[in-house]
């Protein structure tokens, strides 16, 4: 069993809301500071260094060798079965770093939102395993939020300028971005309550 299999419901559901009403709620609580921080991220190379290479060592541990040497790897404790494309694991672990490199040297444009992606793109896979055939109906919102995830991180990935546009129109008046922040927080209630009742034990 792959350890994203082993996230119960009621623990990525509390992962997920805490974190919606985190940032959700910094964001109405200081509103001038989150937009004006939200407009430069896109080019915030730096920032960008780092979160690419988040989402960059996550994805190379879900193909890093599970055995070395004979004993098992503690690198490999996220390996993924590829299922036919296994065989291209060695391969990958090579691709992985020049990716990465290559892209802080030459793709340096929208770096961050490149980076972000890729995170988006990999939490959304222990989010939608942990509800993955389990019993309550409900399990569908955490789901949604990572289908959500996965559609923003390619749009990130190969159209970065989609996320400057979508900062660029949600800061344009109180009304939306009031509307865009408290939505984000609800649904974060919403999460961790779901995880504090009906989605224990599962």
């Amino acid at each position: 069993m792959h350890p994203y299999e082993a996230i119960p419901l009621a623990t990525a559901g509390l992962i997920a809301g805490l974190w919606l009403i985190f940032l959700h709620g910094l964001m109405l609580w200081r509103s001038d500071a989150a937009k004006a921080w939200l407009k430069k991220l896109p080019r915030n190379t730096n920032a960008g260094v780092y979160v690419l290479a988040v989402g960059m060592l996550w994805f190379w541990l879900l193909v890093a060798p599970e055995r070395i040497s004979g004993s098992m790897s503690f690198l490999g404790a996220l390996s993924m079965d590829l299922g036919d494309f296994n065989r291209l694991k060695p391969i990958l672990r090579l691709l992985v770093p020049v990716a990465y490199f290559g892209m802080i040297f030459y793709v340096k444009e929208f770096l961050f939102v490149r980076g972000l992606g890729v995170v988006a793109l990999m939490a959304a896979a222990p989010l939608l395993d942990a509800a993955f055939l389990k019993e309550p109906g409900s399990r569908v919102l955490l789901s949604a939020f990572a289908y959500v995830m996965l559609t923003k991180g390619m749009f990130w990935v190969g159209m970065p300028y989609t996320f400057r546009d979508a900062v660029t129109w949600v800061t344009k008046s109180d009304t939306r971005w009031k509307g865009a922040v408290i939505a984000g927080l609800a649904y974060g209630v919403i999460l961790l309550l779901l995880s504090l009742t009906s989605w224990r034990g599962y």
